[in-house]
């Protein structure tokens, strides 16, 4: 269960985000994971909020991500929903977005979990194969 927001720099993806993990604590009965690159919103989330720095564990381009984000939901059986902000810094601006997307999206459907990132690109400039999730 993919789901993108996407946009160019400066849109206000991640406060769109902000405001989607602060309202997904309050409804989940399970554990809400907030993914990003460095510790910048750390002031922004809510405590429950279980916020992770990739930098912290050497993730680094997409296969390391999705190895990271199936780490995650192998290790607790009770998230409901994983948040990714800066995907592209994380992957790489090389990264087969779409290729990450449909992995993180057969593991997520599996797991039974809500998984949102956001992305800065036009949305008219992504594939095709990354549309179905916006």
């Amino acid at each position: 269960m993919v789901k993108l927001i996407v946009g160019k720099k400066g849109t206000g993806k991640t406060k769109t985000l902000i405001e989607q993990v602060n309202a997904a604590v309050q409804t989940s009965k399970g554990c809400v994971i907030c993914i990003e690159k460095g510790l910048t919103l750390n002031k922004d989330i809510s405590h429950k909020v279980r916020l992770v720095d990739t930098d912290s564990y050497k993730v680094f381009d997409a296969a390391t991500l999705f190895g990271f984000i199936a780490g995650i939901a192998a290790s607790n059986y009770d998230i409901t929903d994983i948040f990714l902000d800066s995907t592209l810094k994380i992957c790489g601006a090389d990264a087969n977005l779409a290729e990450f997307l449909l992995k993180v999206d057969e593991l997520t459907n599996d797991a039974n979990i809500h998984f949102t990132a956001t992305i800065s690109m036009d949305p008219d400039e992504c594939p095709a194969e990354i549309k179905k999730f916006f």
